[in-house]
């Protein structure tokens, strides 16, 4: 049934966020008449330059770390690789181990499985229940040969946030070097970089309302990489190519709007989310929680029903005008059930028949209520036509 619903109901904020009007705003004349490329020695190339190094300014800011730790990137993807690839090819004479974790995002994942291929040994650390990993236990995966942790802030599926200023104390003094993808947690929690010891940090310009295809890798002061894409030395040589400057100065834009508003911001998503959540488990019933059920993303409800699987589930409420998600949207394209909820220790069954929902800047109290008017029923019908529920 198409819903009757003029406006749809986006509650899929972790997979792709709307760019922010005033970062457009500040965009649009990189388009156009502040055009050029900053390696270009004249005028415009000089004030591309200018915008260019301008923006690193402000990201840095945004992370309370120098402009010159800041490198550029085409999004969290490749600041992934330029972390985990470049920091194993330079530094392999001292080890030839890698931690990992098996909560990570899926491109950590396969980052990891080409390490291997290249020679590398690659530990993958199980969390509790709760998607939570134990300092203690990653520290037990540590040996004389490890010159490389990778541990995400935060679960862009299930939403629990790692105890990372615990990781980076423990490892410090080790030299093993500590890599956090913080895309998940970026503009929802205080990164610090100043405070937490991490040495290389990847972060996403549209999981801040900036544009996509734009992302940046912090490189802590010290710490050597080699680089992973060849050509005219951009980057400190790290990330050769052409930089993407109307991306750049949007991706600044968003950062000094997130450092501004994240604190009323999420206040406010974190109360409609923990509302999202006593409705769904009170109202659904043999409904779930997953991950943690308070260290968790303020934005972030993810929920698994008894008897059915989340996709049915998802183009039931397509079908109602709410956009929500099963997953990982870099993973959606297998049938496999989440690598993260298995982890956690879900049978297959179970993780098939998890929903994700994830609030955002644009939601709205309304937003919920449209959910709590359509869900309970659709679940129903859903369970009416499955011959694997039984109700308790």
């Amino acid at each position: 049934m198409v819903s009757s619903q003029t406006d749809e109901v986006y509650l899929d904020y972790q997979s792709a966020r709307p760019v922010d009007h005033r970062v457009v705003e500040a965009m649009q004349p990189y388009f156009t008449e502040r055009f050029g490329n900053p390696a270009s020695l004249h005028g415009v190339g000089d004030r591309a330059t200018e915008a260019l190094e301008d923006s690193r300014a402000k990201v840095a800011a945004f992370l309370n770390a120098t402009p010159r730790e800041i490198i550029f990137t085409s999004g969290a993807t490749e600041s992934n690789n330029l972390a985990l690839i470049g920091f194993a090819r330079r530094n392999k004479r001292s080890g030839n181990h890698v931690v990992i974790t098996e909560m990570e995002h899926i491109s950590i994942l396969n980052i990891a499985k080409y390490l291997e291929q290249e020679g590398f040994r690659v530990a993958r650390v199980p969390p509790d229940q709760y998607g939570r990993i134990s300092p203690e236990r990653l520290r037990a995966r540590v040996t004389d040969e490890t010159i490389l942790v990778s541990v995400g802030w935060a679960s862009n599926e299930i939403g629990t946030v790692q105890a990372i200023p615990a990781i980076a104390e423990m490892l410090r003094g080790t030299g093993v070097a500590l890599h956090v993808d913080a895309v998940a947690a970026e503009g929802q929690l205080p990164v610090d970089m100043a405070a937490v010891p991490v040495d290389l940090l990847s972060i996403s310009s549209n999981d801040i309302y900036g544009p996509q295809g734009v992302g940046a890798l912090y490189v802590r002061k010290g710490v050597r990489l080699a680089a992973v894409t060849m050509g005219g030395g951009q980057e400190r040589g790290l990330r050769s190519g052409t930089e993407n400057l109307p991306g750049v100065v949007g991706m600044a834009a968003a950062a000094g709007i997130a450092a501004g508003e994240m604190s009323a911001e999420s206040v406010r998503l974190a109360a409609m989310r923990d509302r999202l959540i006593r409705e769904v488990l009170s109202n659904v019933p043999d409904s779930h929680l997953n991950g943690h059920p308070t260290e968790r993303l303020p934005n972030n409800a993810h929920f698994r029903f008894e008897g059915i699987e989340g996709e049915s589930l998802l183009l039931s409420l397509r079908d109602e005008g709410i956009a929500v998600s099963t997953g990982s949207a870099c993973s959606s394209k297998t049938l496999e059930p989440s690598h993260t909820l298995i982890s956690c220790g879900l049978l297959h069954e179970e993780a098939h028949g998890s929903l994700e929902l994830t609030l955002g800047r644009f939601s709205r109290e309304s937003d919920v209520d449209r959910v709590m008017q359509v869900l309970p029923g659709v679940v129903k019908r859903l369970r009416g036509l499955s011959p694997l529920y039984r109700a308790k």
